[in-house]
């Protein structure tokens, strides 16, 4: 199967709300080589429908949920201004309709006024770094039961299902050391009806933040199927907890320790 049909088919059956078997069960050598120029090719089908790219994801950037998900290293995926938005701290609702098997991820982001090159050190990233925001992420799985090898979850869209983001903190002139303390020092506390869920540190995020987004400097460095990060961008960093199960009805809250950033509250419908 070419990889714009494998494109349009994990496309088709996202938008339609409805799961498949992954692609490494039927695809002989389907490797992650392979998923990425899927998701290459997803790009121009979106882009050409009129869909922009805001910025890039990362996913299981947390290795403490690698062994649940038999998944070893991070990957990445496109963002686009049709499945991202921001919302007011004090509440957001969002309809979980034709998500497939969804779970939130409180993550930390990064828009980039400057674009990173490949071998900076996380100093040099962070002056690439012109806001800082804490986001939540609805993870969704085109593949029954979250069975999966990574290939197929970069070419399942990224397991994205929609981004939510709080509001965008500036990063001040002479204040990026104390952003990199505060970065690689603090914890996300993700409750669900009021009740702690789970709550995560800043290290489990491939040692912080700035060292996730060092990673995907390098991926996309390697990677000669798409361009890399520009000046406008943002980039997610992947969940600080455990990505959680959720259904209608129930409303997910966080707090974040450490850094001067607002807590998120939304409610699923």
């Amino acid at each position: 199967m070419a990889e714009r049909d494998i494109a349009r088919q994990a496309m088709a059956a996202l938008e339609d709300g409805r799961q498949i078997p992954p692609f490494s069960g039927s695809l002989p050598g389907f490797d992650l080589a392979a998923a990425y120029r899927v998701s290459a090719a997803q790009r121009r089908l979106r882009t050409t429908r009129g869909e922009a790219v805001l910025g890039r994801k990362m996913g299981f950037t947390n290795r403490k949920i690698w062994p649940e998900y038999g998944i070893g290293a991070p990957f990445w995926g496109d963002l686009f201004d049709t499945t991202c938005r921001d919302i007011d701290p004090s509440g957001a609702e969002f309809e979980l309709a034709r998500l497939c098997e969804p779970k939130i991820e409180p993550e930390i982001a990064f828009g980039l006024a400057r674009a990173p090159e490949p071998g900076m050190d996380e100093a040099a990233l962070m002056g690439c770094v012109g806001w800082v925001a804490h986001g939540i992420e609805m993870v969704q799985s085109l593949f029954p039961g979250w069975k999966f090898k990574a290939p197929d979850a970069v070419a399942g869209l990224a397991m994205h299902g929609a981004y939510l983001m709080g509001p965008r903190v500036p990063v001040a002139a002479g204040t990026g050391a104390d952003w990199m303390r505060r970065l690689g020092d603090f914890h996300i506390t993700l409750s669900c009806d009021a009740t702690p869920a789970d709550r995560g540190h800043s290290s489990d995020v491939l040692d912080g933040p700035l060292t996730a987004l060092r990673h995907l400097v390098g991926l996309l460095d390697a990677n000669p199927d798409h361009p890399q990060l520009a000046a406008g961008e943002f980039v997610t960093t992947g969940t600080v907890t455990r990505a959680l199960d959720v259904a209608p009805g129930q409303t997910w809250t966080t707090r974040v320790e450490g850094l001067d950033l607002p807590g998120l509250s939304v409610a699923l419908r």
